[in-house]
């Protein structure tokens, strides 16, 4: 299991809300701006952070509404929110020249984001993301999981429906794993009902394919062939409507690239944000 990286960090109030971020602060060095999954948070970076000691400075802000930011008693907290609060607290933090690290609702933040202010950015990481909103049949599914959770918390069926969706098959069964599966169950298990508006953002999110032909900075696509929830077609997709993009597919591994296959996929996005062009 990963080790938990040394690195600071304190609450930022803009946009109306209080975002908790962490920060390595090392002012000289090129900055990578972390946007987390659902149900995780920016300790999800924590190998990141490791990989990138002496190279780049990385922001880790927990999403409104997640992790130890604010939360909130809304019904939904939509991406464009979530787009919003990040461009806040770019400007309140002096970003710029930024590296985008971006993983699932990451990427339906980060598009939006960037589509906004593409001046502010240098390249973009995307891994087990896409662009589209959800298909009718398995937003209806995922709907009535928001329910649920919200109702009755991550356990149980709940429980093991969010561990299905965040981690692939092989790396769910594979006994090398089972410590790094058992830290994110317990993690996943302890997730507030209140994140249930959070979770319906993601859910509900609107189609952001229109935004990619607009993104020209260098682009990592990094898709795991077992990713359920964002699956491989929606990879080549956002590969076929980005200008500027690259494709890393793996094998065996899930929605979770960066926590289930470190030892490939880490090396491959510190090369990049070294030399990004694609």
């Amino acid at each position: 299991m990963q080790q938990l990286a040394a690195t600071k960090g304190k609450n930022i109030q803009v946009n109306g809300t209080t975002l908790w971020v962490a920060d390595t602060g090392e002012a000289e060095l090129p900055v990578v701006l972390c946007l987390h999954s659902c149900f995780l948070d920016g300790t999800m970076f924590d190998g990141l952070v490791q990989a990138a000691a002496g190279k780049f400075r990385v922001v880790r802000p927990d999403f409104r509404g997640q992790g130890k930011s604010a939360l909130h008693d809304v019904d939904i907290i939509t991406m464009d929110d979530c787009a919003d609060d990040m461009l806040a607290l770019i400007e309140a933090m002096q970003l710029k020249d930024i590296n985008v690290m971006a993983q699932s609702m990451g990427g339906d933040v980060a598009f939006r984001l960037i589509a906004r202010r593409q001046a502010l950015f240098r390249s973009l990481v995307v891994a087990g993301s896409s662009a589209c909103g959800e298909p009718p049949e398995q937003g209806a599914r995922f709907a009535q999981w928001v329910v649920d959770a919200g109702e009755q918390g991550f356990t149980g069926e709940i429980l093991d429906m969010t561990m299905e969706v965040m981690f692939g098959k092989t790396t769910r069964n594979n006994p090398d794993k089972q410590a790094l599966m058992a830290y994110w169950r317990e993690r996943i298990a302890a997730l507030p009902k209140t994140l249930r508006p959070a979770m319906k953002g993601v859910m509900h999110r609107e189609t952001s394919v229109p935004l990619l032909p607009s993104i020209r900075i260098p682009v990592l696509i990094i898709n795991g062939e077992e990713d359920m929830p964002r699956p491989p077609a929606w990879s080549d997709e956002m590969k076929r409507e980005l200008p500027n993009a690259k494709l890393m597919r793996l094998s065996n591994i899930g929605h979770s690239p960066t926590l289930e296959a470190p030892e490939q996929v880490l090396p491959a996005i510190i090369a990049f944000y070294t030399n990004p062009s694609v």
